[in-house]
């Protein structure tokens, strides 16, 4: 019989995380020290790599929701830190439009999307986009493939209303990667990995 059913769960601490931060998400650097600690955090708890990502009401600068890469803990290529937080943010507030709430949604992360979870961000109608960063840092340390990314991906998404931010406590972000670059032995699962393409 064919599997019908997939999905992913994320883990409690992620919510603890946020709670343990609340005091401090009332600034740009608290959201993305949030965002870091998460990122490590995950793969010390072995979900997936050091990705993590927040919904934000660009009005209030509540946090809706946080989420982490699962693609370890799922099997599932497909759950990256932006997808996981955008699936439980529409899950926890029932509309797949993240742009239609009276206070809309910003999406923070840590790093740049990659190909993939930059169409997740467009389709999800976030109305702001809050990076880290965008250089070649984090391929360059993690050894993740982050896909054919085009030059100007920030002003395509401006074009489409989506507002880009990108400097958000960068260095922090990169230490992030450099430290999981050092792991002997991680897991860094590009689909190509010995294919020789």
């Amino acid at each position: 019989m064919a599997t019908r059913a997939f999905g992913a769960e994320l883990p409690a601490w992620v919510d603890e995380e946020v709670e343990a931060a609340r005091a401090d998400l009332g600034t740009d650097e608290g959201r993305m020290r949030l965002l870091n600690r998460l990122a490590e955090r995950n793969v010390a708890e072995g979900s997936g790599g050091p990705f993590a990502a927040l919904a934000v009401r660009s009005g209030t600068g509540e946090v809706v929701a946080a989420g982490v890469n699962l693609v370890l803990a799922s099997g599932l290529s497909s759950m990256h830190a932006e997808v996981v937080t955008i699936s439980v943010t529409q899950a926890r507030l029932g509309t797949w439009d993240l742009g239609a709430e009276a206070d809309p949604l910003e999406l923070w992360v840590n790093w740049r999307p990659c190909a993939m979870c930059y169409g997740a961000t467009l389709w999800s109608g976030v109305r702001a986009l809050v990076v880290a960063g965008d250089g070649p840092e984090l391929e360059a340390f993690t050894g993740f493939d982050e896909g054919p990314m085009r030059d100007d991906w920030a002003a395509q998404l401006e074009a489409r209303g989506v507002a880009v931010r990108i400097g958000v406590l960068r260095d922090e972000a990169v230490a992030v990667f450099q430290r999981y670059g050092a792991i002997p032995d991680k897991t860094v699962y590009n689909a190509r990995t010995g294919s020789g393409a």
